[in-house]
């Protein structure tokens, strides 16, 4: 543990933190790095616990990285449940379980790293430094799983304070101000915007909307956004929907709304889930004000189809696949396959039925959809509607996805009964014409054996 840039952090915290409370430094508090978070807990007065939270916030943000992590360490390692406190609640309650008991053995089994968060949240500009500092516990997870139960406790919270009571949805125009429009073109993280060319012409036209959520503590900092196309019909590929020079049409002509990117922009709320809230507030708004609208869908990225179709191309048995499918997505492997007219109608065939087995049957280890895109829209109670061939051909569709693209419906009668299927008993709903693509189970893993 690198104890020199602890000790360092934990002193600036205190100095500063005493400075703001008029007292003289303590070095006691020094010797202890939980010294100053054991001071803001037990801290009663509201101005001096704000104090002291902005003085840990603030050096927090300004520490080096290691010195970040060894804090989070302490967090982990000893502001977890008070022990003593639980086995006397165990004991009240075993002895007498009534409400009381029940209340008192709840508070005692809660991470006292728990409320020293939301002290920490009192802080001016407290609720941005903690979705930072989460960021910092994100990063550090997979080597450090002592954090888990950090995180833990951060999720739990921001699933309280970014519930859907608490955003405000705003609409994202070309007039709205410069340093919102700026982190749209930052925060894209599905079709990248080349310039302010680029993002004028996902803005202005009549048929071009966007939607953010804003929280109230974070400003004018987007949570979340969407980019949404107003057509006449639900489209296959995402050129024709970015392209600057195009003929726009009037929003009152259009008939389908086309979701074609939702990024979210806060890394420290990731598995915070509000992107479905934003979706189905939308699709509200749109109906109220285009009444002619009859069609939600999406145009959406198939961000692992590519490694998932290259894995079964490489097994020796796939249930996917058989060996007339591989030769004929051997083609992949040649430079410019996708501008080679002649064989694209083979491979349009092979490639769409795979489509179709990688969304309907493939599973993760938790037996749910592999593809986590289709798990998003899924559980919001899309259906999936379509597969489009060569949707995205640009160098990042290609990588990702062999240009794959999809579409899901929001059939605004349908989604909750598509929502309870799908949470209830994880059934896919799809379009017959995507069903009717999954081949039937191949013998191949019967023929390896009688073979053996």
């Amino acid at each position: 543990m690198p104890t020199s840039f602890l000790n360092d952090l934990l002193q600036t915290l205190t100095n500063r933190g005493r400075t703001f409370l008029g007292l003289p430094p303590d070095p006691a508090l020094r010797a202890d790095p939980s010294a100053l978070a054991e001071q803001l807990l037990s801290e009663r007065g509201e101005a001096s616990g704000v104090a002291l939270a902005q003085a840990l916030l603030d050096s927090y943000a300004a520490a080096p990285p290691e010195a970040r992590l060894a804090f989070l360490r302490v967090l982990a390692e000893r502001f977890g449940a008070d022990r003593a406190r639980l086995d006397r609640a165990l004991e009240a309650f075993r002895a007498n379980p009534d409400d009381d008991t029940i209340h008192e053995l709840h508070n005692a089994a809660e991470a006292r790293r728990q409320e020293l968060i939301r002290r920490l949240n009192l802080a001016p500009g407290g609720t941005a430094a903690l979705v930072k500092m989460r960021e910092d516990i994100l990063e550090h997870l997979r080597e450090e799983p002592a954090l888990r139960s950090v995180d833990s406790d951060f999720r739990h919270l921001f699933s309280s304070w970014f519930n859907r009571g608490f955003l405000v949805l705003r609409p994202i125009e070309w007039s709205s101000p410069a340093h919102i429009l700026e982190k749209i073109i930052r925060y894209e993280a599905v079709h990248a915007i080349s310039d302010w060319n680029d993002l004028r012409g996902r803005l202005e036209p009549a048929d071009r909307r966007c939607f953010a959520f804003f929280h109230p503590q974070l400003g004018d900092e987007p949570l979340i956004f969407v980019e949404v196309a107003l057509t006449r019909e639900i489209p296959g590929a995402i050129a024709p929907l970015l392209a600057q020079k195009r003929d726009p049409i009037r929003a009152e002509d259009a008939t389908t709304a086309v979701f074609y990117s939702i990024s979210n922009t806060q890394k420290g709320l990731a598995a915070i889930s509000f992107g479905h809230f934003l979706i189905k507030q939308v699709v509200q708004d749109l109906k109220r004000d285009l009444p002619n609208l009859k069609t939600f869908v999406t145009l959406s990225p198939v961000p692992g189809f590519a490694a998932w179709l290259n894995r079964e191309r490489r097994a020796e048995v796939s249930d996917a696949l058989d060996e007339a499918d591989k030769a004929t997505l051997a083609a992949l492997d040649e430079p410019g396959w996708h501008e080679n007219q002649a064989g694209l109608p083979a491979l349009r065939k092979v490639m769409l039925q795979a489509a179709a087995y990688y969304f309907l049957k493939a599973k993760s280890p938790r037996g749910t959809p592999v593809d986590p895109v289709a798990r998003f829209h899924l559980g919001n109670g899309a259906r999936l509607e379509k597969l489009d061939f060569l949707g995205d051909p640009s160098p990042k569709g290609l990588t990702q996805s062999y240009g794959l693209m999809v579409n899901y419906l929001y059939a605004l009668d349908d989604i909750e009964a598509n929502h309870e299927a799908y949470a209830r008993a994880g059934e896919i709903i799809a379009a017959p014409a995507i069903r009717k693509l999954v081949k039937a189970d191949k013998p191949q893993r019967a023929l390896a054996t009688v073979t053996d």
